[in-house]
């Protein structure tokens, strides 16, 4: 019976962490950092004129409340406390387990100056975050405008974001929330609240016989849990705007570029309704979410003479990516590709009962052999 109950919180656990937040490679040495190009690294003003959107004014000096909200202390403070079941290195190999499946079921960018562009941004983002594990970051070949975090540091990028980016900052902006996520331990946070809604559910486990029967209704009863951890809560996913923010800050890029990016997808929303892609889905950038995000770039962090904001890099990144992007599709859609026809179309296709006079020639027949008459 205990195998059956470790067993069955296992299954739990994975599904939850699954639906709330993969992959897996060994870790390398973080790349250098990128040199930013002066002649693409606007100031405030310049960054104004380019985006249509009123950048947020920042005081000289601000004075914290505590350390969360200090920027110098980023690294050295206590982000991702509280009551978690899972050590570093336990969350590391779930992570891991997870990635694996994440990369058996996805078709992934290999080209090398695609993918070591996107992990240098992001280990420049994980070196100035509160993060406490390595990240292993790879880039997903999807349209859809996205990217995700596992707990453990094992974070994908889709394609179609970089490709929606305007300029590398607001990259950066969306990778550096995902990444808070993680330095926040959100992940293994809510699967140890589905852990300890498990075990409150052993006691109607023990009057359930383990039968078939037995065991749809125990699957039953855990239909409600995965689905808790579709979304992180509205106030883990407050942290990691916050936390965001300050970790593309104090690598460099300009907070701004956070709140342009929200304004745009939001735009879109508005043009084409159902539009919102899914990274923003579960938590979107509504109004109120811009306006505190511009109230968090006030009131913690300082004024800066320059922001980096884009680079001749990322520009000649995404035109290769797209090129990419396009030659598997027209490599796709090739004439004579080989094709999977359905059952339907191959019913059509053959008439019913047995037509000597069938012009179908795909049609399988049988003949005798000219050697086997008599």
């Amino acid at each position: 019976m205990q195998d059956i109950l470790r067993h069955s919180l296992k299954l739990v656990l994975v599904s939850a962490l699954v639906a709330g937040s993969a992959f897996a490679a060994p870790q390398s040495q973080d790349p250098p950092a990128p040199a930013a190009d002066p002649a693409k690294t606007p100031s405030a003003q310049q960054t104004q004129q380019q985006t249509g959107s009123q950048p947020v004014q920042q005081k000289d000096t601000v004075t914290p409340k505590n350390s969360k909200e200090d920027v110098e202390a980023i690294g050295n403070r206590s982000v991702g406390k509280g009551v978690n079941l899972f050590s570093l290195e336990r969350e590391i190999s779930l992570g891991k387990s997870l990635a694996q499946e994440v990369e058996r079921s996805s078709k992934m960018i290999d080209d090398p100056v695609v993918t070591e562009y996107v992990n240098r941004v992001g280990q420049n983002l994980v070196r100035n975050s509160d993060a406490r594990v390595p990240f292993t970051i790879k880039v997903i070949d999807s349209d859809e405008v996205n990217a995700f975090a596992l707990p453990g540091g094992f974070f994908y990028v889709n394609s179609g974001l970089v490709l929606r980016a305007q300029e590398e900052s607001e990259l950066a902006g969306v990778m550096a929330h995902e990444i808070a996520h993680v330095a926040a331990r959100h992940g293994t946070k809510n699967a140890t609240k589905g852990e300890i809604l498990q075990w409150a559910s052993i006691p109607a486990m023990i009057f359930i016989p383990y039968s078939m029967a037995g065991y749809a209704m125990y699957q039953g009863l855990n239909l409600a849990i995965p689905l808790t951890f579709l979304k992180f809560s509205r106030d883990a996913e407050r942290e990691a705007d916050f936390l965001g923010l300050q970790y593309m800050y104090k690598t460099g890029y300009d907070p701004n570029s956070y709140v342009t990016f929200f304004e745009r997808i939001q735009a879109d929303e508005k043009r084409r309704p159902g539009t919102i892609p899914k990274v923003f889905s579960t938590h979107p950038p509504t109004p109120d979410r811009i306006e505190n995000t511009q109230k968090e770039i006030a009131r913690i962090l300082p004024a800066k003479q320059e922001y980096l904001v884009t680079t001749s890099e990322f520009d000649t990144v995404k035109a290769r990516l797209r090129n990419i992007m396009f030659s598997r599709k027209v490599t796709d859609n090739a004439a004579g590709k080989p094709t999977l026809r359905t059952k339907t179309e191959q019913s059509k296709k053959q008439p019913t009962g047995n037509d000597p006079n069938s012009s179908d020639d795909d049609r399988p027949t049988l003949k005798r052999r000219p050697d086997s008459q008599p």
